[in-house]
């Protein structure tokens, strides 16, 4: 068994630094900038527009509720980031509270989740170049055979930048987010002051597709894809210098910063559109034949006048996106790495190199994202699962939380989210009802997913076992919430109006008070099944790489409590 870590009341750092292979050498900015790099990618230079054509002006609100959700799941993040500062924090933290069958299938769905960001950052900036090289993608965005083969450089370039450690990682990210601040901030002023028409927030309507256009906006036009970025603070926070400070900074700075930003780009967007663009409708931007379809901030700029903004966007249309890939092959490969140490995935995925960067796991993230091509060769075909699929790993963050409370009540907590039950359950509610909002055609697709991971175990485990080797217990009892979880929501989108094949209801409050009562049952369900505190400390001690503090560090070691059986060890 591991020897047992302990961290001082002043809140030492853990471990991570000597028995990970990782090294801790981000500072303050370079996490900051790791998050706000993250939300800043294709994400920007579409959603402005996507989320025009399906809510029109209320895509100032989609954009303000879509804010207020990932504030909420950032906010429960930030208390377990810094209570636990590991990389890959997002598919670990379920493994301590519920044990090893929640634990890989939560990792395999954030690690999918992560694994296809990459491909989709290159697949938005080949779209936008497709307006001057168009041989790379045909008319509706799908990949050529040769825009294939530049995407599969672009992933290339990534993995070998990562090869080199995360201080590379961190000097180029730094330099390349402040550009993306500036170039987005002189978007949003040149196009408030050179054209602004303010009768375009009435004239058809502030909100011509109603309540459902704004939700749905949320989750398919890209505004909840553009926020999921936040979780660098999380997921690097294994390397961070001083993670009691920088990891809130980072995960709550970040959603702060670009939810104004967003905001802002998105009125600006809506104001400088030509009326006769909207003549027939806010829904006639989603014609394919539109002109805005391919580059939307860049032609917009054309049409105004702004000819030079133009080249300049079509330039960052490769740095945004390029700079976003890069992140999420870092984090890709954290996640697998994870898991390697959770021992729910093959151990090799856990190996570094003498700089800090894990290899195998690199390796892996660069085979899946030229997988990831193949069935989902354009922007718009893999926003709307990513993000659902995603939000998804988010979803057992406040679960963990509030067991964690209970499991490890004097574990050291530098940040203490405040409310009792009250903010974890909204921003698991909150998660639930993005998963709805994205309609059934998405739905489907991602409980597909999690249905593969289950049968990769399978040959998993059967080949460990096939070897001789014993997989660590499963803890089915802690996990037992998570087929229910994800049955309920299926079935809440087959009833749902968006798309769902049942459409029990049409209107928008029954869809609320079913996930209400999705998210209360399973909240509750988790709650109760959860492990045991001395089990709890015995999974994080038995990890080697965290600072388990007070009581925690006694069961673990055993001085409170008689030792549980080596095979009850995760």
């Amino acid at each position: 068994m591991t020897t047992t870590s302990t961290a001082s009341e002043t809140g030492a750092i853990s471990p991570e630094d000597t028995t990970s292979g990782l090294h801790r050498r981000l500072g303050p900015v370079g996490l900051l900038f790791s998050a706000v790099g993250s939300i800043i990618g294709s994400g920007w230079l579409f959603a402005a527009f996507e989320s025009s054509g399906i809510a029109g002006p209320a895509a100032i609100l989609s954009w303000v509720i879509g804010s207020v959700l990932f504030l909420l799941i950032a906010l429960v993040y930030a208390e377990l980031g810094v209570m636990f500062p590991v990389a890959g924090g997002v598919a670990r933290f379920p493994h301590w509270s519920f044990g090893s069958f929640a634990s890989y299938t939560m990792g395999w769905i954030t690690w999918l989740a992560a694994a296809a960001v990459a491909p989709i950052e290159v697949e938005g900036a080949i779209k936008y170049t497709r307006h001057y090289i168009t041989w790379l993608a045909s008319p509706n965005g799908t990949l050529t055979a040769s825009g294939y083969g530049i995407a599969a450089a672009a992933l290339a370039f990534f993995v070998m930048i990562n090869y080199m450690g995360i201080q590379w990682f961190a000097r180029l990210n730094n330099l390349v987010v402040w550009w993306k601040l500036a170039i987005i901030t002189i978007v949003i002023v040149a196009f408030l002051v050179t054209e602004f028409h303010s009768s375009n927030f009435s004239s058809q309507g502030f909100a011509p597709e109603g309540n459902g256009g704004i939700f749905t906006s949320v989750s398919i036009a890209g505004i909840a894809f553009s926020f999921l970025g936040f979780r660098q603070g999380i997921e690097l926070a294994g390397e961070t210098k001083n993670p009691s400070r920088y990891v809130p900074l980072a995960v709550i700075g970040s959603i702060l910063i670009t939810a104004v930003i967003y905001i802002l780009l998105q009125v600006a967007f809506i104001g400088s559109l030509s009326p006769s663009a909207i003549a027939h409708g806010w829904t006639a931007l989603q014609d394919p034949s539109n002109p805005l379809a391919s580059s939307p901030l860049a032609v917009l700029a054309g049409l105004i006048g702004l000819s030079w903004l133009g080249s300049i966007l079509y330039a960052d249309a490769i740095v945004s996106p390029g700079d976003t890939g890069f992140i999420y092959t870092t984090v890709t490969a954290r996640l697998s790495y994870a898991m390697g140490r959770n021992e729910n995935a093959p151990r090799q995925l856990a190996m570094t190199t003498r700089s800090g960067a894990p290899w195998v796991s690199l390796l892996l993230a660069f085979v899946v994202g030229l997988i990831v091509f193949l069935p989902f060769p354009s922007w718009q075909k893999l926003v709307g699962f990513v993000t659902s699929i995603t939000v998804l790993s988010f979803g057992s963050g406040p679960l963990v939380l509030v067991a964690m409370r209970k499991q490890l009540p004097d574990q050291e907590r530098p940040y203490r989210l405040p409310g009792g039950h009250l903010l974890p359950f909204l921003a698991f509610w909150g998660a639930n009802m993005i998963i709805y909002w994205g309609g059934w055609a998405t739905d489907w697709r991602l409980f597909v997913a999690v249905a593969i991971g289950f049968v990769l175990f399978a040959i998993y485990a059967a080949y460990e076992n096939m070897k001789g080797r014993t997989l660590p217990p499963m803890d089915w009892r802690a996990g037992a919430w998570l087929v229910p979880w994800f049955l309920l929501l299926l079935l809440s989108s087959a009833l749902s109006p968006y798309g769902g094949p049942i459409k029990a209801w049409s209107s928008d409050g029954w869809g609320f008070v079913a996930e209400l009562v999705v998210s209360v049952v399973i909240y509750l369900l988790a709650y109760y099944v959860r492990l045991s505190p001395e089990t709890t400390a015995r999974y994080v001690a038995h990890a080697g790489d965290t600072a388990l503090t007070g009581a925690a560090a006694r069961r673990a070691a055993g001085k409170d409590l008689p030792p549980e059986p080596q095979a009850d060890i995760g």
